[in-house]
């Protein structure tokens, strides 16, 4: 008996080509930094993207090809493929602000109190 290729872990909100963003998010395992992450973006994504994104989670222990392809040297890794240009970020996500700054997002506007 063959097993079937693993695939990604897709967190598709929208119909593939009506998002607004289209992230990948490369975690190492089930670790507790790679649960964090998956959880911050998916936060993050939700709240500040109003749910307009296409996220996916890439696992680089069981999709290695993958990891090469997107030239993945550390991880948790967030890059927004769309819109362009492609941004990286790497880290666990806990700065908000890094987070937009660096994928070049612009966040929704807060509320005026």
């Amino acid at each position: 008996m063959t097993k079937p290729p693993n695939k990604p872990v897709t967190n598709a909100v929208k119909k593939a080509g009506t998002a607004a963003y289209i992230l990948r998010l490369y975690v190492a395992g089930a670790t507790a930094r790679s649960q964090q992450a998956i959880l911050r973006a998916r936060e993050l994504c939700e709240t500040e993207l109003d749910g307009d994104y296409d996220l996916e989670v890439i696992d680089i222990y069981q999709q290695p090809l993958l990891a090469r392809e997107g030239q993945i040297l550390a991880t948790p890794t967030l890059v927004k493929t769309y819109p362009q240009p492609v941004r990286r970020l790497i880290g666990n996500l806990s700065n908000t602000v890094g987070f937009f700054a660096g994928l070049d997002i612009t966040a929704k506007p807060q509320p005026a109190l």
